[in-house]
């Protein structure tokens, strides 16, 4: 059974950077992240597989980079440059078999609680 926690969400004002990370205990090939924001659906942030492959949400390039430490069992997701609209709460996700870089919500067998990211 995978288990997974999100950490370092927080507020911050436009421009700003955070950085979220996932604590993943059990084994997995593909982690991911999705956001959700008020109102919307679920959308894809980024995945990583254990090889390293990863693929960052057209919208989100540039200014979101996602990364793993498989010694550590973490997933972590570099955020820059934020803007209001990426206000929304960050879900932490994993499922045991490729393709990584499919970042379907319905492809995810586990998710963690979530962590808010609130930009002003």
């Amino acid at each position: 059974h995978v288990q997974l926690v999100e950490s370092g969400g927080g507020s911050v004002q436009a421009g700003g950077s955070l950085r979220l990370s996932c604590d993943i205990s059990g084994w997995t090939s593909c982690m991911a992240w999705f956001r959700q924001a008020p109102g919307k659906e679920r959308e894809a942030v980024a995945g990583i597989g254990r090889d390293g492959g990863s693929t960052v949400a057209d919208s989100m390039k540039g200014r979101f980079t996602i990364s793993g430490d498989n010694a550590n069992g973490t997933v972590y997701l570099q955020m820059n440059s934020l803007k209001p609209e990426d206000t929304a709460i960050y879900y932490c996700a994993a499922k045991p078999y490729p393709p990584c870089t499919v970042l379907l919500p319905l492809t995810f067998d586990f998710w963690g609680q979530g962590t808010q990211v609130t930009v002003s």
